[in-house]
């Protein structure tokens, strides 16, 4: 590059609008996207290693799609090629892939391909890359506004990681804000801006989780005000909402969010929830579908989800719909409404200006995004797990079930009430009832909507059988343990997790196969089994494996702190059997576990409760020695019920006190009861019996039968009686186990 050129690029950079000046050059300045790019998660990791393989960003505009790739750009060493699927093809590909060839056979350095709309290329120009990608001429790197299972090849799709983008937080767009307003070389630093408050809230409540809108809108206030009589360019409500002012509502009639909102549109009438009902087809009518589309789907409705249980719903859906033919819009709107409020209350009025408060509730509320449930799973639940998660009304009594229709801004928003004369009288009282039962499960905990699978990563068949042999060695009942706490954790594929006392890596190897685009921290209390894991963990890419922690759970901070990563904090902390010992202190060792979860991050455990173990009298024949199973079973019983020792003053309701008691919130702790083969061995029954105290330091079974009040000939008779009845047999063991799950408290 010349003088020159070089003098033009930095003319344009300079000249360039606001959000482009502002892109972030490094992942210490990227705001949001915390699920994917938060200290800890594989893809940071991956960029601050360098060791990228092909990625696909998802999501919609404005969300930092581009901007992740321009941060890779200034962080890798290998050659970084940019190219606008809109404006380039075949022949910018084969220029690109050229340039890659020459650059691997003379200097060995690797090339990246950031293709930016990659949907916009057909199937011949994105199988073009297909070769080249697969012997890793190129790293490709995508974006998409569209989904990526449906508008991208889908062996590209297979060889790339995926990564969902969301809409930004009222608080992202805030910082953005803030830092353009601070930054002196790219923003308004030098500028006496004055941004007022409830300006700012405008922007960001107009601009709905899109960064560029909230910066271009900045730039229009900035840039359009003069400076008042005191030197300062005062930015107030008025002047806000002149830079911006209607709501953008992401919506694409060929796309996702088309599918998605009218899959929660008729799961909303199907459920018997007028008030979702309306809210959909409000944002549908409000980005502007066609109220044809909806009648013909209420029409379709009405003959499969109501049918004979109320003929009169089709007749009122093509009455509303020649209503509509006749007067079109914005008054068609009225029979729509009522077509749709009389469907979710089937067989069950003239209530239509409840959809105008719908209406008004997009118009003015942030954006909402539809549940992962109420999306539509037809095409992509395997992808993003879209529709995973609902629960069928017509397989629930009385074709009704509590579960989440609303977005969760908008839980227990009403926009329906059912007059109380004639026919409606009824309809006031079902629908009454309904936002009762859905209220209370929603308080009880009861409803919880299925996250959505943000991240997904190319198959890789060698990998996952190195993680089944590691995940397979169990006994059934450790199998059942693990399988039962992942399922209470709903853990998702970006999840960062903990595993406490990890011991095997039973859980830390589950954990690594169902987090491929998160991280995985485990905690081994001995050297020993610290060392196992970490040459189990030397199978993975570097990467991909665990991070191996070795030391006490009240450790954990100092050892973070080793690493320099005192600043992670866990999705999921998990472990097995991590109280036993800790009792005394547990609401001091919940609130140090409550530190290190994200806001929403959840524990979950499985705890062993030794007050309810298995009592050895029960497994003995007394026949013929009833008055001596009399006197073993209360000086047995009696061992489970000493207040003074620490391993057996507890149970379960402790632990639910103690979480509760450290702020913990949707506490649930279940006591599940299982029972296990155990073959008892002479060296199990000499340790029961022993005469001297374990190495620990603990009293056998004997010296306590002995403490109770046992005689020393009384002792050996039932040794006898334990051998005769158990010696190299298979018991029936019971066990009980509490399932711990709570959430950190805000």
């Amino acid at each position: 590059m010349d003088l020159f050129a070089y003098g033009r690029k930095a003319q344009i950079e300079n000249e360039s609008p606001l959000a482009n000046r502002m892109r972030p050059r490094t992942l210490h300045e990227f705001i949001g996207q915390e699920h994917i790019v938060g200290p800890g998660r594989l893809l940071r990791r991956a960029i601050q290693a360098d060791q990228l393989s092909s990625l696909i960003f998802y999501g919609p505009p404005g969300t930092g799609k581009t901007t992740l790739a321009m941060v890779i750009a200034n962080t890798t060493e290998s050659h970084f090629i940019t190219i606008n699927a809109v404006l380039a093809g075949v022949k910018q590909i084969r220029e690109a892939i050229a340039t890659a060839k020459e650059r691997r056979d003379l200097y060995g350095q690797r090339t990246t391909l950031f293709v930016d709309e990659v949907h916009r290329w057909n199937k011949a120009q994105q199988d073009a890359l297909l070769p080249h990608v697969e012997n890793g001429t190129i790293i490709l790197i995508g974006a998409t506004t569209e989904n990526p299972y449906f508008e991208v090849n889908k062996a590209l799709v297979s060889r790339s990681r995926i990564f969902q983008l969301r809409l930004l937080t009222s608080d992202d767009l805030r910082r953005i804000a803030y830092q353009a307003l601070a930054d002196e070389e790219r923003g308004y630093g030098k500028l006496p801006v004055d941004l007022h408050l409830d300006a700012l809230s405008h922007l960001i409540d107009v601009a709905n989780g899109d960064a560029r809108g909230v910066l271009n809108a900045l730039e229009l206030a900035v840039e359009t005000t003069p400076v008042n009589e005191d030197g300062v360019i005062s930015i107030d409500l008025a002047v806000a909402e002149e830079s911006i002012q209607r709501r953008a509502v992401l919506y694409d009639k060929e796309g996702d969010v088309h599918y998605d909102t009218i899959s929660a549109f008729i799961k909303s009438l199907r459920g018997s929830d007028p008030d979702a009902a309306l809210y959909w087809m409000a944002k549908m009518v409000y980005a502007g579908e066609d109220a044809r589309f909806i009648f013909r789907r209420m029409t379709i409705f009405a003959g499969e989800d109501i049918g004979m249980a109320d003929p009169q719903a089709m007749l009122v859906v093509t009455g509303c719909w020649n209503a509509y033919e006749r007067v079109g819009m914005p008054e068609g709107r009225f029979p729509l409404a009522q077509a749709a409020i009389y469907l979710a209350t089937a067989p069950k009025s003239n209530s239509a200006f409840a959809f105008f408060d719908a209406l008004e509730t997009v118009e003015k509320e942030q954006e909402a995004e539809v549940p992962n449930h109420l999306k539509d799973g037809n095409r992509d639940s395997e992808g993003f797990g879209h529709g995973k998660g609902y629960l069928y009304p017509h397989a629930y009594h009385d074709h009704w079930i509590a579960q989440q229709y609303l977005p969760d801004s908008l839980q227990g928003k009403v926009f329906y009430q059912p007059g109380d004369l004639g026919y409606e009288y009824k309809i006031q009282q079902d629908v009454g009832r309904r936002r009762e039962a859905q209220l209370a499960a929603m308080v009880d905990g009861g409803v919880e909507a299925p996250a959505e699978i943000l991240t997904m990563s190319p198959k890789n068949g060698a990998r996952d059988a190195w993680l089944q042999r590691t995940i397979t060695s169990s006994g059934r009942n450790l199998a059942y343990q693990r399988e039962r706490l992942f399922e209470m954790a709903k853990v998702q594929r970006h999840h960062l997790i903990l595993d406490l006392n990890a011991g095997s890596g039973l859980l830390t190897w589950e954990a690594v196969r169902k987090v491929p685009e998160g991280g995985v921290w485990s905690l081994a209390g001995d050297p020993t089994s610290g060392d196992a894991l970490r040459q189990l963990a030397l199978g993975l890419p570097e990467t991909e494996r665990p991070i191996i922690l070795i030391g006490e759970v009240e450790e954990l901070d100092y050892l973070l702190q080793l690493r320099g990563e005192e600043d992670i904090r866990f999705d999921r902390i998990m472990g097995r059997n991590v109280f036993t010992r800790r009792v005394a202190s547990l609401k001091e060792l919940i609130l140090n576990l409550k530190a290190l979860l994200l806001p929403d991050g959840k524990l979950c455990f499985a705890q062993i409760i030794p007050r309810h173990t298995q009592r050895l009298y029960e497994l003995v024949d007394w026949a013929g020695h009833e008055p001596l199973r009399r006197m073993v079973s209360d000086a047995e019983e009696s061992i489970y019920k000493d207040d003074s020792n620490p391993l057996v003053n507890w149970d379960e309701t402790d632990l639910d006190a103690r979480l509760k008691e450290a702020g913990m919130e949707n506490v649930r702790v279940g006591l599940d009861k299982t029972s296990e083969q155990r073959l008892v061995s002479a060296d199990q029954l000499e340790r029961w019996f022993a005469p001297k105290l374990s190495s620990q330091g603990r009293m056998g079974y004997g010296q306590k039968l002995l403490e109770a009040g046992l005689s020393a000939s009384e002792l050996k008779q039932i040794a006898v009686l334990y051998s005769r009845s158990m010696l190299d047999q298979e018991v029936s063991w019971d066990v009980s186990t509490a399932y711990i799950l709570a959430q950190a408290g805000t």
